[in-house]
């Protein structure tokens, strides 16, 4: 039997970025299916942080930029300000789940606003990165301007709440609960633990 995994994240959360790496090395070769479910840090109508800002600065420069260096992850954090609203992009997330490209469509994500510092919040830049991976460009920007998917990237939120999750990353392993970044090793302890006994 599969094992299933859901990790909750926000395309600007740079801990969810950091978090990729460890959890495909701690897969690797075991029968798992990896699901990453929307989580909005900060849904409109809340402002969003800005980069300059003494509170994003202190992290990066004492938690994520330190870890980055560790893992050998490539980090920066994005000028873009203030930090772009991810519901458009999460929409998108949808679309492409339905075309069967959601995880090259997270990483395109992650990597276009913590590496290449887009505004992923800008409909033009979605649609550019969506057509980068494939994705029919016109088809993707029609979804996200008529709101297609609105109602069930909200539901998806609504899920998470539901589910009691209140920071990102959040990872379900099976029916474990394990909140924040973790190492490979940990990680795999825990899929481990998890994994059915043939």
């Amino acid at each position: 039997m599969t094992l299933s995994i859901k990790v909750y994240s926000d395309y600007v959360c740079p801990y969810c970025f950091l978090a990729k790496k460890p959890l495909e090395d701690a897969v690797q070769n075991k029968d798992v299916n990896i699901e990453w479910m929307p989580f909005e840090l900060r849904p409109k109508p809340n402002e969003t942080l800005r980069p300059e800002g003494e509170y994003l600065q202190t992290v990066w420069k004492q938690s994520v930029y330190p870890m980055a260096e560790r893992m050998g992850v490539k980090i920066v954090l994005p000028k873009v300000s203030p930090q772009p609203y991810t519901h458009l992009a999460f929409e998108g997330y949808q679309y492409a789940k339905e075309n069967g490209k959601a995880d090259e469509y997270n990483d395109r994500m992650f990597r276009a606003f913590f590496q290449e510092e887009k505004d992923i919040g800008n409909i033009d830049v979605l649609t550019k990165l969506a057509g980068e991976i494939g994705l029919d460009e016109k088809e993707y920007r029609k979804a996200l301007e008529t709101r297609k998917y609105k109602e069930v990237h909200e539901k998806a939120l609504e899920h998470a709440y539901q589910e009691g999750i209140t920071a990102v990353p959040t990872f379900i392993i099976g029916d474990t609960k394990v909140i924040g970044l973790r190492s490979k090793e940990t990680l795999e302890q825990i899929i481990e633990s998890q994994l059915p006994t043939t």
